[in-house]
């Protein structure tokens, strides 16, 4: 069964990002900000009840500590600070959880962070140690690509499970990854197009490339966004198909 996994809980103070209260009866985990890219206590009280209310389960959604660039400009840390501010997001959303007898139950690096850590296998490590120092039992979630195994080898001996992540709206690469945004196409905003990718997926495991290869993918979550209401649209679509 694939899952549909949303980032929320991006406000911050009086500015409102997103549509947390219409996104999240639709989905099954909430990937949460912790207060370094977006997000405060509040809002991360907020998003955690509003999980509640509708089931959902929790993930921790850290990134850079970077709030002017909303956590999408890469930053020059050491494998030290990224393993400590990883842990240390972690904290603060599970303390806020605890509060409201829920739990934090993955990890997903957002932005800069989620893109480096796919790409530097020191940063990949670094963020799994800072996930093992918290809690073992946390899974972290990183995107499917055919170097699934070579990920699932260097996460073994910390200790961490991973969640394979494919995204539902977004062009991939015949190398198995997402076009960036600069290019045209990179994010595909036809629902019918959308539909008909994840339909190939649940059926083969099999996504279309941008030069219209067939590549096979691990999936246990699709990534939806819910910035606009265009996006809700699809993501009760999504729903309705995956049950």
């Amino acid at each position: 069964m694939i899952g549909l996994n949303c980032d929320l809980g991006e406000s911050f103070g009086p500015w409102k990002m997103g549509m947390d209260e219409a996104v999240m009866p639709h989905i099954d985990m909430a990937n949460i900000a912790c207060g370094f890219h977006a997000s405060d206590p509040i809002t991360m009280q907020r998003t955690v009840k509003l999980a509640k209310e509708h089931a959902v389960t929790i993930g921790a959604h850290p990134g850079y500590p970077d709030l002017v660039g909303f956590g999408r400009r890469s930053l020059v840390c050491s494998p030290e600070e990224i393993s400590a501010f990883i842990t240390y997001q972690i904290g603060a959303l599970a303390a806020i959880a605890t509060a409201q007898k829920m739990s934090v139950a993955y990890v997903k690096p957002h932005g800069a962070l989620y893109n480096d850590m796919m790409a530097h296998e020191h940063i990949f490590l670094a963020i799994l140690k800072g996930v093992s120092q918290y809690n073992k039992e946390l899974k972290l979630m990183i995107l499917s690509s055919p170097k699934n195994e070579r990920y699932r080898e260097l996460a073994a001996p910390l200790g961490v499970g991973l969640l394979y992540e494919v995204f539902a709206d977004r062009a991939y690469t015949d190398e198995g990854f997402l076009v960036s945004r600069s290019k045209e196409g990179a994010v595909i905003h036809s629902s019918d197009a959308v539909k008909a990718r994840i339909d190939l997926l649940v059926k083969e495991g099999a996504l279309i490339t941008e030069t219209g290869k067939k590549i096979f993918l691990k999936a246990d979550t699709l990534c939806v966004h819910g910035d606009n209401e265009k996006a809700l649209d699809l993501i009760v679509a999504l729903r309705e198909y995956l049950g």
